[in-house]
């Protein structure tokens, strides 16, 4: 489905502010018809009225009213761009003073926006034009409306390709979120007529992806079959990228420390960490594994610096014994399940994780404590978003889940 447009958006804000179409025609300084014009279009491409249509002016409509919420939402992320452009307007880089900055009307075009949101992320001009179905030439001419607008460069062109400069890198940031409130606009609609669709998209952690989020997804999609889940797998930093920008409804798995204002955090249950190995291994079956027992065999962990590895660290130096140096690294789980099946490593890892290897006994979990190593598992998102009927729809099954699995 096409983006609803920013223009019909802003018109239609506007008469939502001033109650009328003359009123609003005034303030955005066009013409009553266009603004009737945009308004109706607007409607059309909802497929919904937005406006009750009385003798003392044009009232909101609960679809109206959802609208505006995003379209509220849009308008802010859109100001402080431009407030920001106005602020840098004169001390431009490198002590260059910036170019004039212009109204807000140059940022009301989503094609623009998707052109700078797609260089970004692919540096070149030509695959962006691709991914658009534009020629370079209109792409070229999308990002120079906007650094004419702003008064500032949003890319460098560099040996890697074009790169966004600093300011860039938070405008495309906004022009993202903008994008994401835009999308969900016609799935708000459809809510509101008992249809929960779209997409959802999860950064998915590895402590979630094997039982818990699996179960979650199966029952929002016996509920709601409309709805398109789609799991990212890339490191925290990647996931948490996409996540400012709006590409990310939320992250799934175990909880970081707090990054500051930014991301707000909802526990789910706590998990169990465990020694683990095959259930042929020497280890197996006793009533009680040591540490000199450990120190025979060779082991398979999280690479270096990520938090389960520095867990399993810390509670050893805590034990005051030496930390087990890992004969392979790896944040593959298949992979560690393969050594684990296939050898007579050891490895300290979620029991969620290894659910199905465990309960088919392939594996088993050593008797072994590591007492202070539970991790909280839960939900990660950015603070102050409006999440998509489709996402509040599955992050209720997951919070369902979690209440069982406490």
């Amino acid at each position: 489905m096409p983006l609803v447009s920013l223009r019909h958006l802003h018109a239609f804000s506007a008469v939502a502010a001033a109650g009328g179409i003359r009123r609003s025609a005034e303030s955005l300084f066009r013409a009553s018809s266009a603004v009737t014009r945009s308004v109706a279009a607007l409607e059309a491409s909802l497929n919904v009225q937005l406006f009750e249509r009385k003798g003392r002016g044009m009232l909101l409509t609960r679809a109206g009213e959802t609208v505006r919420l995003r379209a509220d939402r849009i308008e802010a992320e859109l100001r402080e761009v431009r407030d920001e452009a106005l602020r840098l307007s004169g001390r431009g880089a490198g002590g260059k003073v910036g170019g004039k900055v212009g109204g807000i009307e140059a940022l009301l075009n989503e094609r623009r926006l998707q052109a700078a949101a797609l260089l970004a992320e692919v540096h070149y001009m030509p695959g962006v034009a691709q991914a658009l179905g534009a020629s370079q030439s209109a792409i070229s001419q999308a990002i120079t409306h906007l650094e004419d607008m702003l008064g500032q460069p949003l890319f460098l062109r560099t040996a890697h390709g074009m790169l966004p400069t600093d300011a860039g890198r938070r405008w495309v940031e906004r022009f993202e979120r903008v994008l994401a409130e835009l999308r969900h606009i016609p799935d708000d609609i459809a809510a509101l007529a008992g249809v929960v669709r779209g997409v959802v998209t999860i950064g998915a952690l590895p402590l979630a992806r094997s039982q818990f989020l699996p179960l979650a997804i199966a029952a929002v999609q016996a509920k709601h079959p409309h709805l398109v889940i789609r799991s990212l797998e890339s490191p925290y930093d990647e996931l948490t990228a996409g996540l400012l920008s709006g590409r990310i409804d939320f992250i799934l798995g175990a909880l970081r420390p707090s990054s500051g204002v930014a991301f707000a955090s909802e526990t789910l249950f706590e998990d169990k960490v465990a020694l683990v190995a095959r259930a042929g291994h020497p280890l197996a079956g006793r009533d009680a594994v040591g540490m000199r027992d450990l120190a025979r065999f060779p082991w398979v962990l999280s690479r270096a610096g990520a938090p389960l590895r520095e867990q399993l660290e810390r509670f050893f130096q805590a034990q005051g014994a030496v930390p087990p140096a890992p004969v392979v690294e790896t944040g593959d789980l298949a992979l560690a399940r393969g050594l684990l099946l296939a050898s007579d490593m050891l490895t300290a890892l979620s029991l969620h994780q290894l659910y199905h290897e465990l309960r088919g006994g392939e594996l088993v979990e050593l008797r072994f404590a590591l007492r202070g190593m539970e991790r909280d598992i839960g939900i990660t998102t950015r603070r102050g978003a409006h999440l998509s009927p489709g996402a509040q729809a599955l992050i209720g099954e997951l919070r369902h889940l979690g209440a069982v699995w406490h």
